[in-house]
């Protein structure tokens, strides 16, 4: 059976190829491995080699597991996030990917002005408009935008979605370019603290055709880790 180590070579290695295939450049990818419920002797061999990004799903898991890994790696709130755990969040995170409105956008900023602290965020966009995801509307984005230039402390650095879930990950590829082009439009409103430069996009199952139409940071749990007790 490969190990954590060898899982992650082979992620590694998938994300230079469809870089590459795409004509970009594999530096332009981050990988962000997630460790929800992955113990912290498995986290910390990734860590050891050479992973440095680490997404969380829920505040109360991270929080147990953070102080537990060694070196500085930074650490990203990939899931949906309660305006009641933001106090907790802010703490916790380099980056919020998971920003779903204005409400929390307000919470977040008031709280990193209570602690002196700065935070990055991505816009979650539900681009396929699935019932079951979190996310404003690929229609909504722009007016939620041009809201967040009152919060001084929150930067909003692009966009983050999930696909539907399919066996095939070419199913993927046309959410992909949606929200490839909804932040291309988004670019043009020229706001402060708010750039387009990340897209978040490709989990386990499709992050190789993410890749090839864009993306910029992947969040890949399961093909590292292996399946999890959920």
């Amino acid at each position: 059976m490969p190990s954590v180590c060898d899982n992650l070579r082979c992620v590694l290695d998938n994300i230079a190829v469809s870089a590459v295939r795409a004509g970009r450049d594999p530096s332009e990818v981050r990988l962000v491995a997630v460790t929800k419920n992955v113990d912290v002797a498995r986290i910390c061999s990734v860590v050891s080699a050479g992973v440095d990004h680490l997404g969380e799903n829920r505040v109360q898991e991270a929080a147990r597991k953070i102080p537990e890994v060694p070196g500085s790696p930074t650490w990203h709130l990939v899931g949906h996030l309660q305006r009641n755990k933001a106090r907790h969040a802010v703490g916790l995170f380099s980056m919020i990917q998971s920003l779903d409105s204005l409400e929390l956008a307000a919470e977040l900023d008031r709280r990193c002005e209570a602690c002196g602290a700065s935070l990055d965020a991505l816009l979650q966009v539900n681009i396929s408009g699935e019932s079951t995801k979190y996310g404003v509307a690929p229609e909504a984005a722009a007016g939620v935008l041009r809201e967040m230039p009152v919060f001084e402390h929150l930067r909003v650095l692009g966009l983050m979605t999930m696909a539907p879930y399919s066996e095939d990950p070419e199913d993927a590829r046309v959410w992909f370019r949606a929200l490839r082009r909804l932040a291309r439009e988004l670019s043009a409103l020229c706001l402060s603290n708010v750039t387009m430069d990340e897209l978040s996009m490709g989990m386990s199952g499709d992050y190789r055709v993410a890749v090839e139409e864009g993306s910029t940071i992947v969040r890949v749990g399961t093909a590292i880790f292996g399946e999890r007790a959920y």
